[in-house]
């Protein structure tokens, strides 16, 4: 992947760089803030940016929800020192699709990576629970109009795709997913296919961005 790293601090970019240099990527650029990121993904064009919560000139959070707005194309994942949860839940919502802690281990790292390349989310399961734990709250939704059940309404999904929906959402892919459920992975592709197609999403990264922006997933 063509990657633009995003963080204030040169020697945890360097090390980053050097990572992601050995495990093949291409390091496009690196940016020490907010303001300069979203100028170098307008000129280089990377296919991910590695972007910092924290920083000066505007902020990871600010810069995320420029560049997902100017190009929803690039993937966006944030590795913060961060764990505070409003920056979490923002930075999801400011279009984030990961959110990665600078404690992980290498290895996560790198497999985080290769999800998002596969186009799926980058959460650590321990920030997928915090998601859950949120979302799981009850929330009170307006009836639709008319008194029927609109299509993509969340309530209308069956309570397997629901299971497989939480799965989405925590990162697994359909063999993990089949694995977690005691199905098929023919029977994960034919729920994920129903869940994309009653919540009018063109992806498994949508659906889960989708459902972590609007809590989607009830508890369990």
């Amino acid at each position: 992947m063509r990657i633009l790293l995003a963080d204030d601090h040169a020697l945890f970019r360097d090390g980053v760089a050097s990572l992601l240099e050995a495990w093949g990527h291409e390091v496009v650029g690196v940016a020490s803030d907010g303001d300069g990121a979203v100028d170098l993904a307008e000129r280089l064009h990377p296919s991910l940016v590695l972007m910092d919560v924290r920083m000066p000139g505007g902020g990871g959070i600010a810069a995320t929800a420029r560049l997902a707005a100017l190009h929803p194309e690039i993937a966006i994942v944030m590795l913060t020192a961060s764990e505070d949860e409003d920056d979490l839940f923002t930075a999801i919502k400011a279009g984030a699709r990961g959110y990665l802690l600078k404690n992980l281990e290498a290895p996560e790292l790198r497999s985080m990576l290769a999800a998002v390349e596969r186009g799926e989310v980058a959460i650590s399961p321990v920030t997928a629970a915090r998601i859950l734990s949120e979302v799981a709250r009850p929330t009170q939704r307006p009836a639709p109009a008319g008194g029927g059940a609109a299509a993509s309404d969340p309530d209308h999904l069956t309570e397997r795709e629901v299971d497989v929906l939480r799965l989405v959402v925590a990162g697994l892919r359909n063999k993990e997913i089949a694995a977690d459920l005691g199905i098929s992975e023919n029977t994960t592709k034919f729920h994920l296919r129903n869940i994309l197609e009653k919540l009018h999403a063109g992806s498994r990264t949508e659906v889960a961005a989708r459902a972590v922006r609007e809590g989607l997933v009830p508890g369990t």
